[in-house]
């Protein structure tokens, strides 16, 4: 059997739909999608990635603290998506490195961390034996 990712859920603050709308669909192009009609109890906006795939960002009270939670976003061209976020006023940020799919991270407005990354070789490949 086989898993593929359908779509992600990230938290943002009260009030805050506006500059999630700015970032995800102004600065970073992607489509909004209307969410269920049957989804009453939640204050969501949905993102359609590509075909098959979706970022759901829903309205949450902050919990608090640090986390390493993210979500990842494969992009054609790593260096542009990186000018456009400095660009922006965003920061931008590297970590370790992973051999065949170079990568950086950065926050949204919410404060959720994004992966960005393209995949140019199978890092399994370089794995120590």
């Amino acid at each position: 059997m086989t898993y593929r990712l359908q779509h992600v859920s990230v938290p943002r603050p009260p009030g805050s739909a506006e500059r999630t709308r700015a970032f995800y669909s102004a600065l970073l192009g992607l489509e909004e999608i209307p969410a269920p009609t049957t989804i009453t109890t939640v204050d969501v906006i949905w993102f359609k990635l590509n075909d098959s795939d979706e970022l759901h960002i829903f309205e949450e009270e902050s919990l608090g603290g640090a986390s390493l939670r993210h979500f990842c976003l494969v992009v054609d061209d790593l260096e542009a998506t990186r000018r456009k976020l400095v660009d922006a006023g965003y920061t931008p940020w590297d970590e370790e490195p992973i051999p065949g799919r170079p990568r950086f991270f950065c926050c949204d407005p919410n404060g959720n961390m994004i992966e960005f990354t393209s995949i140019v070789d199978n890092y399994l490949d370089y794995q120590d034996s």
